[in-house]
């Protein structure tokens, strides 16, 4: 295999340099963020929440699982590149079909590998999460190249950028695909009324598969849109359920989204509503409050949240949060916050069937706590469905 070097240049001119197994001449660009997860690589890479960023991963070594083809949460990766400490170069998982190495080859991710990750990441959580540029070279030419790198550095900041465009889907579609390992077995699945078919519409800000797997599994349709699909259009489903989904960027920017759940809050008869991360963050909006910026983001799988005495162990990945001093407390409630840095983490409304997470119940990867919100969602479901008027106010 050729080894090529490799340079990260974050926006201070700060450099870094390494191997790659990439080929020379290859330049990436993104902010840079870190993930404490220990495994999920192949999960993350997938993520269209991670669209636009360059992964520091904390675990020193990855790619001894490799990949396989059931556990993608979209049909391609959207992480620019991949910054690790070490590389393994040989699989040892009874379900890998591909290197994790040439995963990366194929799709044109630049892995870069042999520097101190641990020194990088206390920067990005002492400076907050910066953009950066990954390039690979020989070794002559980085030298070489050393004095076009800051023109290279021309990178929109994250703050004001809407990426969701990029990775929602562009048709209708229906979810019917069934997973070979239902990796969920061991959760008691509770066989009561709202097992019953459900009709749910994912508003697709950059759905991770996983969800409409969950949906799935408990016996729901799943009929996924794009975001320009305007509320009338949605209404026309006649769906049970309303579900705003995840994805990347900056949430206050995605103003067809938040104009579309503004209409639908005003539905005489309330659909249930159920929103995760850029979800949760869209929905927020539309209800009034504000959003901003995290210093580094929220990205990995054992952030603690919870309220008073009750606390889950949840997957996380936001780089945006609502502003506490924004939330209407007389028409929101705050269910959750993030125990680290108390951030707000869950929200409902105090008199619709409408409620969000700033975390991934569905895991994908991370710990199965908070999979229960799926079986709340459908029971708020079946209770609102009887009745139900289709009209706006």
């Amino acid at each position: 295999m050729t080894m090529s070097a490799a340079m990260l240049v974050l926006e201070d001119n700060t450099k870094y340099c390494g191997l790659s197994i990439n080929p020379p001449g290859l330049i990436k660009k993104g902010e840079v963020v870190f993930n404490t997860g220990m495994s999920g690589y192949q999960e993350i890479l997938t993520d269209p929440s991670y669209c636009g960023q360059i992964m520091v991963f904390s675990y020193p070594e990855l790619g001894n699982t490799a990949v396989n083809y059931e556990d993608d949460e979209s049909i391609m990766p959207y992480t620019q590149a991949v910054i690790v400490n070490n590389i393994c170069f040989s699989i040892n998982n009874w379900r890998s079909k591909v290197s994790f190495i040439e995963y990366c080859l194929n799709n044109k991710i630049i892995l870069l590998y042999g520097i101190d990750t641990r020194n990088l990441i206390k920067k990005i959580r002492s400076k907050g999460s910066v953009n950066g540029l990954i390039f690979t070279s020989s070794a002559t030419d980085v030298l070489q190249q050393n004095h076009q790198i800051l023109s290279l550095l021309d990178i929109p900041s994250m703050e004001g950028l809407n990426l969701v465009k990029h990775v929602s889907t562009k048709m209708p579609y229906q979810w019917n695909y069934k997973s070979k390992n239902n990796w969920y077995n061991y959760i008691s699945e509770k066989k009561i009324e709202i097992q019953k078919y459900y009709k749910i519409i994912a508003l697709d800000f950059g759905i991770k598969a996983n969800i409409l797997r969950r949906f799935n599994d408990k016996g729901c349709s799943i009929i996924v849109l794009p975001i320009s699909t305007s509320y009338e259009e949605i209404l026309a489903y006649k769906a049970d359920g309303i579900f705003l989904s995840n994805g990347p960027g900056d949430p206050s920017i995605v103003n067809n989204g938040i104009k579309t759940v503004i209409h639908l809050l005003s539905i005489e008869k309330m659909i249930p509503m159920f929103g995760i991360c850029m979800g949760h963050q869209i929905l927020s909006l539309a209800i009034g409050s504000l959003t901003f910026k995290l210093k580094f983001g929220h990205h990995g799988l054992n952030h603690p949240a919870g309220l008073t005495k009750r606390m889950e162990v949840t997957s996380q990945n936001h780089g945006f949060a609502v502003q506490p001093e924004s939330i209407n407390n007389d028409w929101i409630k705050i269910t959750h916050f993030n125990l680290n840095d108390q951030t707000i983490a869950g929200i409902c409304h105090r008199s619709k069937p409408i409620f969000s997470i700033q975390y991934h119940p569905e895991a994908g990867p991370g710990p199965h706590d908070s999979d229960y919100l799926f079986d709340h969602f459908l029971k708020i479901v079946y209770i609102f469905k009887k009745n139900r008027v289709y009209k706006t106010s």
